[in-house]
């Protein structure tokens, strides 16, 4: 089997998606990630030193191979004389996975199609979920999410948690302020030994992903198929990141803050909460307050409380937002952000 042309043809669908949507991110996002993928296409470690005039002109080659490619479609993916769709990740794994191989193609948040091939590190079949862990990756695109699941298949990427990781220390340590991610970055050694550090916390991190992903196929089982056929109607609406932000919150509400409450696993719950984006913040102030009550007087109750209020809150907004698009269709994207918004818990 020839790996090296199956991941080029991986390679071209992710320019191709990177070709359509890479503009799409502010200034300065698109260029630390562009640095990033940089970094992952030279196969420099995080401690290298990259010159400024080397990646500049990288970038430069980098948007001149995009130009032209907008339009074009996504290929297929051949594995011997077989071609696939590259969206059906089901029929392309069960010709990979037995090469130590592991595949995804899928659509993710504002409709991006994301793609990448890796080395399968490990697979886990269970009776409500198959797990995929990915170590080296052989195709990616700009946006390395570090898990996705998929008609009940965890995907979970190693090198993407640990360039997340790197990604987040990397903007902490500009001010360094006191902080939930800077007590989890605290429980390491990152000052001492970079590698080894990001090692053992992607290691923790790994776990963390998981839980969060087991608690997505949970959801996503009680929200049914028409959660996903609302979310389509709310692409590149406020709404949307609203929706999904609900369901995060029940995935973590669900499994991830219970399992981790018992672990103890301290870095964890400060990198838990550090890293909540702006609109899982605004809709759940209450998760911050007992964060600041359990690092301030030690009351880990408190925490197991509020995910247990949490789960009923948010199943009651989602279910509220699956009815406003039953009734309302492709128009209920201003009535659903309503909703998340005056329901913050």
């Amino acid at each position: 089997m020839a790996i090296d042309e199956i991941a080029a043809s991986v390679q071209l669908n992710c320019y191709i998606s990177d070709a359509r949507y890479g503009s799409e991110y502010g200034l300065c996002t698109y260029l630390l990630k562009m640095r990033e993928y940089f970094r992952w296409e030279r196969g420099l470690g995080y401690s290298s030193i990259i010159d400024k005039d080397e990646v500049g002109e990288w970038l430069s080659e980098r948007e001149e191979l995009w130009k032209g490619l907008e339009e074009r479609e996504f290929g297929a993916i051949k594995v011997g004389d077989k071609e696939f769709d590259p969206f059906n990740s089901e029929r392309i794994n069960a010709a990979l996975n037995q090469y130590g191989l592991v595949y995804s193609g899928g659509i993710g948040k504002f409709g991006r199609p994301h793609f990448f091939l890796a080395e399968l590190e490990r697979r886990v079949d269970t009776p409500e979920y198959s797990l995929m862990v990915s170590g080296r990756e052989l195709a990616r695109d700009l946006t390395a999410s570090p898990a996705m699941t998929r008609d009940r298949v965890i995907f979970v990427r190693r090198e993407s948690v640990r360039q997340v990781l790197w990604e987040t220390l990397e903007s902490w340590r500009w001010h360094r302020p006191d902080n939930p991610l800077g007590r989890a970055f605290s429980c390491y050694e990152f000052d001492r030994d970079l590698d080894a550090s990001l090692e053992r916390m992607a290691d923790d991190e790994l776990r963390q992903v998981l839980l969060h992903e087991r608690g997505e196929c949970l959801a996503g089982d009680w929200l049914g198929e028409g959660w996903n056929s609302m979310l389509a109607d709310l692409t590149h609406t406020p709404a949307e990141l609203a929706a999904r932000a609900v369901r995060d919150h029940l995935a973590d509400c669900w499994v991830t803050l219970p399992e981790t409450i018992e672990s103890a696993r301290v870095s964890s719950l400060h990198f838990f909460i550090g890293n909540l984006n702006a609109m899982r913040k605004t809709l759940y102030p209450g998760l911050r307050s007992a964060y600041d009550r359990w690092f301030e007087e030690g009351d880990i109750a408190i925490f197991k409380s509020v995910a247990g209020a949490g789960l009923e809150h948010w199943k009651s907004v989602a279910r509220g937002m699956l009815k406003l698009h039953a009734s309302e269709g492709r128009d209920a994207a201003v009535s659903i952000l309503k909703l998340a918004e005056k329901s913050s818990l």
